[in-house]
This record gives C-alpha cells, structure tokens and sequence, in this order.
C-alpha cells in the first residue's frame, strides 16, 4: 500500500535532474554506460523502472534488426511483427527496426506516431475470401495495379504465379512467398518469372525468418525479406539485459560525489559517474570503448559517447528518426568487419576501464 506522503510526491513529481546517454542509433558493449542520471535521489529512483523498461526492449530489438540488415546485404526488410508482441510494444519495435536499417513496417500506428514507412501484402486470408486465388488477384490488381505484391502460396505456387503474370502482366511489380523450402521455391518461381517475362518481377520471402535463415538466402534470387516473430523477441534475446545502478552520492551541498559499488558474488558493480569514448586505431577503426570516471581529454582523438539528453528537468536531446537511422549506420562503418559476424563469441571491441582500479 503507498501511504499519502509517498502519493503526494508522486502528484507532484517534477524531475530537475540531468541526463546524459549515447547517442540513439549508437553502438555500445558490455560495460558501456549507455545512460547517466544525475538527480536527486528520489528522482532517480522514480525514473529506474520506466528507464530499464524502454530500453531494455528498444535495444533488443534494435540489436536484432542490425544483425538482419547485416544478414540481409542491401536487400530491404519489411517489420511484420505486430501480431507477436503487445500492442505497444509493436509500435516501438517498429520504431526501432527502422532506426537499425529496416525499411518499413506494416504497423501504421508507426507510420503515425513515429514517421517509420508503411508497407505489406495482402493476407492469406484475402485469398480464402474470394472464389478463387484467381479472382483475389483480379481484386487486388483492379485496386492497387500491376506494381503491387502478389502472395502466390496460399494453394499451389505455380500455378499462381501464371495466373498472377497472366493477370497483371510482365509488370508485376512482386510475389510473396511465406511457406515451404524457401530457397528451393524461391529458385523454382525465379526461374517460373524469367520464363514468363517478368524479368523484373521480385520475390518477397516471409515465414519465421531470423539473421541467419536470411544469410543463408544470401545466394538465392530473393529482392527482400518480411520478418516478424524473431525481430520482435529480440531473435533469442527479448531482453538487452541492462542494470541501472546507484554509483556516486553526494556528500557535501557543494556537489561532491563518494563513489559507491556493490560488492555482491556475481553482480558487483564499478563506483563513480563515468564517461565513455570510442578508441580509434590509426586506419580509424575502432578498437575499444574506454570509460572513466573522469571527463575525455579534449586533446585525444577519441570520439566521445556521452551527450546531453535532460538538462535541468528540460529535454535537450530530440532529433528526427532519420538522424538516429543515419548514426547507427556511421557507428557500424566505425566497427572492424568480424565485428559484423552473426556467431556468438567475444564482443566487437573490447570495453576498458581506466584506471581500473575496481
């Protein structure tokens, strides 16, 4: 139960604090202290869940969309994900599949709220609507023309993709695929098209794909990819497993901090406010992420990684969507190329602590 002093705090509750954080769309490692707030203590406190709740999961899913751009080569991605996460959840996922290289999403609250670009395919339900797959496509067609997308394997793909070809002609703009051996059927209608003219007709695959069922299509004839379920659960890791912690009080009006750490088995922390850079090598890849408790010195080529978000209670960091896109792109260019392998293992760039005196 919350007594009436703690919910008179809440009624009133006015954060005069400030916060510093990566950049959005910036890359970050083990140990990055990808956010920093500074306020009083109760303040912070407030913030800690709603803080670990967007993004723990933003950067999740984020984490997962990056690795399937990389898979995908210059291939687009549709997010298609809305049917296996909550509502809300959705649109932020949305959100954050467009920020790490998608191109669109079939969520139009997106579209809506956050500007991310709408598209997808019919159903296979609008098929099973009709009489038959032949009179879907003459509706779909009638509507939205010969350069729309066309989903061909709600009965027999062959058959659809003459009747498809035979309806719009050698201007189909794309066939969907959502079912069956991928890259055997994606060759087989590839070669169906070319047969029948539609040279520049291109294939869409769907059907629980994630970055290394899309890499393995890396060879096939395929234009672009709709992904849903594997991007909105994080492709295995639903969670980007972040902490928020307490690591410098003040001791004195004036503003001095006393470092404080956990010392727990298994879950100690590392005392002081910290800072971060990312460290170059001569060729200007990066090599590692170095975090202090003392400021970057500004004679140092480094690139500095923490940037005013909240000063004084007022928000000073919004930016359009399309600058956080266009950063994430320069941070992954920034990185060494093993640093974009989809395997498990050791972390792009190693993170170092000076002085690491834990």
């Amino acid at each position: 139960m919350t007594d009436e002093a703690t919910l008179g705090f809440l009624k009133s509750f006015n954060f005069t604090g400030d916060i510093w954080g990566y950049a959005e769309g910036d890359c970050y490692f083990p140990g990055s202290p990808i956010l920093v707030v500074e306020a009083p203590f109760a303040q912070a406190v407030v913030l800690e869940t709603l803080i670990l709740s967007v993004l723990n999961h933003d950067c999740a899913i984020a984490s997962a969309a990056s690795r399937m751009v990389t898979a995908a080569d210059g291939r687009p991605l549709i997010e298609m994900g809305s049917r296996r996460t909550h509502e809300r959840a959705a649109v932020a996922s949305a959100r954050a599949a467009y920020l790490a290289g998608f191109a669109t999403t079939s969520n139009l609250q997106a579209g809506r709220e956050c500007g991310v670009p709408t598209r997808g395919t019919s159903a296979h339900a609008f098929t099973l609507v009709h009489d038959s797959e032949r009179q879907a496509f003459a509706t779909q067609l009638a509507v939205q023309g010969a350069g729309t997308t066309l989903l061909v394997d709600t009965y027999d793909v062959d058959r659809a993709v003459r009747e498809a070809v035979e309806l719009a002609g050698p201007g189909l703009g794309a066939v969907r695929i959502d079912s069956g051996d991928l890259p055997v059927v994606a060759r087989r209608v590839r070669a169906l098209l070319d047969e029948l003219g539609a040279r520049q007709t291109r294939i869409v695959l769907t059907g629980d794909l994630d970055e290394h069922s899309i890499a393995a299509l890396a060879a096939c004839p395929v234009d672009g990819y709709g992904v849903g379920t594997a991007l909105v659960t994080g492709s295995g890791a639903p969670t980007a497993a972040l902490v928020y912690k307490l690591v410098a009080r003040a001791v004195d009006p004036d503003g001095e901090l006393l470092p404080v750490a956990k010392r727990s088995v298994g879950k100690p922390s590392r005392g002081g406010r910290k800072w971060a850079v990312r460290r170059f090598d001569q060729a200007g890849i990066a090599e590692a992420e170095v975090v202090s408790t003392v400021p970057p010195a500004p004679s140092r080529p480094d690139r500095p990684l923490l940037v005013p978000l909240v000063r004084d209670g007022t928000a000073v960091g919004a930016e359009p969507l399309a600058e956080a896109r266009e950063r994430h792109q320069r941070a992954l260019a920034e990185l060494p190329l093993y640093a974009l392998q989809l395997s498990r293992g050791y972390p792009a760039i190693p993170t170092r602590f000076e002085p690491d005196d834990r």
